[in-house]
């Protein structure tokens, strides 16, 4: 039996300013942008070659604060492409890094590992995402 992860709903402020976060300046798909009155709105990005979407809203309930996800990966094959693109965006960023002894330290993985270059970033809410390198075929 194949489980899929599909959705990772994400709590924010402002709508229209996560939104433009994460459409307009990280560049995910709109894929659905729906009100039902004023006090419920649903928009779903989904970033390039994902399977797996993210949500954002007014009134879904659930009573997550703004800013409380923390620690959801990207998977990219290119952490300097990826740390290149948030800077072209705008987006304040760690820098790409990675594990050595126990710790982390600037750069790249000098050996290229999968699994051990990354790239820290929050969006507007503080809602944070770690954006990691895997060069060989994502899933």
């Amino acid at each position: 039996m194949d489980w899929k992860l599909e959705v990772v709903v994400v709590p924010v402020a402002d709508v229209d300013r996560a939104k433009e976060f994460y459409a307009d300046k990280l560049g995910f798909t709109v894929d659905n942008d729906h009100r039902a009155g004023d006090a419920f709105r649903v928009v779903q990005v989904t970033p390039p070659g994902s399977g797996c979407s993210i949500v954002f809203g007014k009134g879904l309930g659930g009573g997550v604060e703004p800013g409380s996800l923390k620690g959801n990966h990207l998977v990219v094959a290119d952490i300097e492409a990826a740390a290149a693109h948030l800077d072209a965006a705008g987006i304040k960023h760690s820098g790409v890094q990675h594990f050595e002894d126990g710790g982390m330290v600037p750069g790249p993985d000098p050996a290229n590992a999968d699994y051990n270059s990354f790239v820290y970033f929050d969006d507007p809410d503080g809602n944070t995402w770690a954006v990691q390198q895997v060069a060989k075929a994502v899933r």
